[in-house]
């Protein structure tokens, strides 16, 4: 009885650190989902952050790729065009940023919408 018992708490003690682990890595992802934004011409549209680490845009009705990753507390999205979008912590909100190589061409605000 002292066996079953010590193995029911470390069952529970295990199924506890479980839930733990599983909130941390869900809280590590918060760049997960939809996102509106703005293109360069000030037009909404929706970039996915997928938990895969795969990205997508409907901008202008192009079928928009690449991949994604968070660093330093920034979304880095890389897309199939060779353009880079930064989705960042600014204030209360977040802001969008999009690059061409090193450039800097048009930021906007970013709102999670799904």
């Amino acid at each position: 009885m002292i066996g079953f018992k010590k193995m029911m708490v470390g069952a529970v003690a295990a199924a506890a650190a479980l839930a733990l682990t599983a909130g941390a890595a869900f809280a590590e992802h918060h760049f997960v989902g939809t996102w509106k934004v703005k293109d360069t011409g000030g037009k909404d549209f929706q970039i996915v952050l997928a938990e895969d680490g795969t990205a997508s845009a409907d901008r202008s009705g192009e079928g928009m790729k690449g991949k994604w990753a968070e660093e330093d507390g920034v979304a880095v999205i890389t897309w199939d065009t060779g353009w880079k979008t930064k989705i960042a912590k600014e204030g209360d909100g977040y802001k969008k940023t999009a690059y061409e190589g090193d450039t800097e061409k048009n930021s906007s605000a970013a709102e999670k919408v799904k």
